[in-house]
Formats: structure tokens, C-alpha cells, sequence
């Protein structure tokens, strides 16, 4: 399948992929919603919110026939699933099965002339008693994304570089990525990373793997 290669050639390349993000609104009382607008052709994008089902069959219900949703599992590729018109539904059901949390992201594919809104409805991620919010980080590729609804760079928002890591942010104006390396003589990322809207997911490639750790809590922001 070629849109298949293309996306695993993106991947690895990190080129031809487009994300673009909408504005969102989100409850301080860590329950509300994000609108998050999916334009023509690829977006890179994330679960901002814990929702009951967070399966790809309920997240994106809803949306034009053919939209597709893909998940890259690292080591081993994406998994694509794609909303049939006669089922209404994600299909294949493994796929559709999958799950997208707070700190995932996934690459939507929308194969309309027109944007469209997916309204994401959940919980604000937030510490557990005295533990922070946490996720583990692959060693090598993988799509990454804040577990907060916060805009920021990712280090403002809890991401801790290590040497040789590199973060690839889509650039919408462009249709590349703004490419960002941790120097670890300087201890800095060059060129200075980008800011990320609230939803916004990354291709984070880690020299060593490890976890994404922040402190958060919605009643002490």
C-alpha cells in the first residue's frame, strides 16, 4: 500500500507528514473537552484527555468515511484503522481496538476537501496522591505527546533530553519538521524546540529510552 510505505518512509526520515492543531478549552476541575480541528490530508495528533473508552473506535467515531487512523507501535510499524461507510465503523477491529492515551499520539489521515472537529472528552491527567504522572519513553522511534493539556515546548513540559535525542515537530506552513537535537555538551536542544499546541503529538527518537515524568495537579496550578 503506498500511503502505508509513505508514512513508514516519514517515520524513519522524518519528512512528508503534515499536524495541525486547533485551539482547545479544558475544565480547571480536570474533567472538560478539547476541539481538536483535522484538515485535509495527514495530522499528527494526540489524546489530550483520559476518556472512558479510549479505543480509536469511540475516540474517532463519527468521522468521514475513509478517515484513517494510525498508530505506530515501535519495532514494528503502524496498525491502520480506517472508518468503513457501510458498517460505520473502524475497521479492522483489532485496529479499532487499540488504544490512544494521554502521552500517545497518532497520525489521522482525513480524505475530505474539508476540515473537521473530533471533540475529545475526559479527565485532565493529573498526580496520584504523592505520584507524578509518568510514562515510559522507547528506546528509538516513537510518537510522543504531553499527558497534560498544557501548550508549551517538551521541556517546558516535563521532557528530559538526553544526548543525541531528537524531536521532530511538524512544521504545517512548511510541510516538514522542525528538527531539535539534545546537545549534551551544552545540556540544551539546537535549534531551541518549538511550542506545542494543547494535542499536539511529536516523533521523539531516544538514545537510551526512559520516561516522561511531571508534576502536576490541577488544584495547585
Amino acid at each position: 500500500m503506498r500511503t502505508k510505505a509513505l508514512l513508514l518512509t516519514a517515520a524513519f526520515s522524518a519528512a512528508g507528514v503534515a499536524t495541525s492543531m486547533a485551539q482547545a478549552v479544558y475544565s480547571v476541575n480536570a474533567v472538560g473537552y478539547v476541539n481538536t480541528v483535522i484538515h485535509p490530508g495527514f495530522n499528527l495528533i494526540s489524546n489530550p484527555l483520559k476518556a472512558t473508552d479510549n479505543t480509536i473506535a469511540t475516540l474517532f467515531k463519527g468521522s468521514p468515511v475513509d478517515t484513517a487512523v494510525y498508530k505506530y507501535i515501535p519495532g514494528t510499524g503502524f496498525a491502520i484503522a480506517q472508518y468503513d461507510g457501510d458498517v460505520l465503523a473502524f475497521l479492522p477491529a483489532s485496529a479499532a481496538a487499540l488504544t490512544v492515551v494521554p502521552g500517545e499520539g497518532v497520525f489521522i489521515k482525513n480524505p475530505t476537501a474539508a476540515d473537521f472537529t473530533i471533540t475529545f472528552v475526559g479527565e485532565v491527567s493529573q498526580n496520584q496522591g504523592t505520584t507524578k504522572l509518568s510514562h515510559a519513553i522507547p528506546k528509538g522511534l516513537s510518537i510522543q505527546s504531553s499527558e497534560v493539556p498544557q501548550t508549551g515546548t517538551a521541556a517546558d513540559l516535563g521532557l528530559v533530553g538526553s544526548a543525541d535525542d531528537t524531536v521532530y515537530q511538524y512544521d504545517t506552513t512548511t510541510h516538514g519538521y522542525k528538527i531539535s537535537s539534545f546537545d549534551g555538551d551544552t545540556l540544551a536542544w539546537a535549534p531551541p524546540l518549538g511550542s506545542l499546541k494543547v494535542g499536539e503529538a511529536f516523533f521523539f527518537k531516544s538514545a537510551l529510552g526512559g520516561t516522561w515524568t511531571r508534576d502536576f495537579n490541577v488544584n495547585s496550578q
